[in-house]
């Protein structure tokens, strides 16, 4: 028997479902102004960051969800040049998105600056670019507010809603005010991508945001990756727009995007892209019915 701590994540208590990770060592932990923060290694995962008992990020597998979500509305896009990312403190989507040369702005909002500051002390070695960088305005403000007041901010060609789960502060980024101030926020022919959790765990996440997108938006779908780290399968990511070719984006055009922005990545790639959109059964049974407008 293992004498090690071992950090329990309890996102999935009321499903009677529980795990845990043995923690080598803990980093940090404490009280950020909104959330408890937990950051500890791990032999497998690396160094992991829990916030209220939720699994955020780990250095092991995080390659995986930013790619997912910064890469696909990016080139899907094709002319992106002003990104808004909501959440997304650790700063790792950001980093991603910078890789692109043609942005030309990335706004990110963090409602909590205890996040950001605890992300640059602890996970500097590989969000560097997102500190160094001229393009990035980080803004320390409550999402649902900044997309309100979009008029100040100027449009985007893409974003990024990088919300925990709907609990605590990121309950607000999952309701009908936010995604119809966010759609505001949008350039024409702009597309908004979200994280709507392990539809094998909570369909109920993905389900409440398609069920407001139908009526947002022409083409609202989801896409899905494999992150080890949030178990259950399949991850969802949301993907919304009023534009449907950018859904149909053909692979040989995805393929010379990619070619040109000169990604060096470990996941993405553009034939990963476009089966992404082919959802598993279930999933896909969600979302029809979820965006069933008869």
């Amino acid at each position: 028997m293992s004498d090690k701590q071992h950090i329990a994540e309890t996102l999935f208590d009321e499903l009677g479902f529980r795990m845990s990770f043995a923690a080598e060592q803990i980093v940090f932990q404490g009280q950020g102004d909104l959330q408890s923060l937990i950051l500890f290694e791990n032999k497998r995962f690396g160094r992991m960051l829990m916030l209220d008992g939720a699994t955020q990020v780990t250095t092991a597998d995080e390659f995986i969800y930013s790619e997912m979500m910064s890469h696909v509305p990016i080139l899907a896009h094709g002319r992106c040049e002003d990104v808004l990312i909501i959440g997304g403190g650790d700063c790792l989507i950001a980093e991603e998105v910078l890789k692109h040369r043609a942005v030309r702005r990335c706004v990110q909002v963090e409602i909590d600056k205890a996040v950001l500051d605890f992300a640059k002390e602890y996970f500097i070695d590989w969000n560097r670019p997102f500190f160094d960088d001229k393009r990035i305005d980080s803004v320390i403000a409550d999402g649902m507010h900044f997309v309100a007041d979009a008029k100040n901010h100027g449009r985007f060609d893409v974003i990024i809603v990088d919300s925990t789960d709907p609990q605590g502060p990121g309950a607000v980024l999952f309701s009908r005010e936010f995604y119809e101030n966010a759609k505001l926020c949008l350039k024409p022919g702009g597309l908004m991508v979200t994280q709507n959790g392990v539809p094998f765990f909570q369909p109920d996440e993905l389900v409440g945001t398609m069920s407001i997108w139908r009526n947002l938006f022409t083409d609202p779908y989801a896409y899905v990756a494999a992150i080890p780290t949030y178990v259950g399968g399949h991850m969802t990511m949301g993907f919304a727009t009023s534009d449907k070719e950018l859904r149909a984006v053909p692979l040989s055009t995805l393929e010379q995007r990619f070619a040109a922005a000169k990604l060096s990545t470990r996941y993405y790639t553009p034939e990963v892209h476009k089966a992404a959109f082919a959802l598993p059964r279930f999933i896909r049974d969600l979302v029809v019915k979820a965006l069933d407008r008869s």
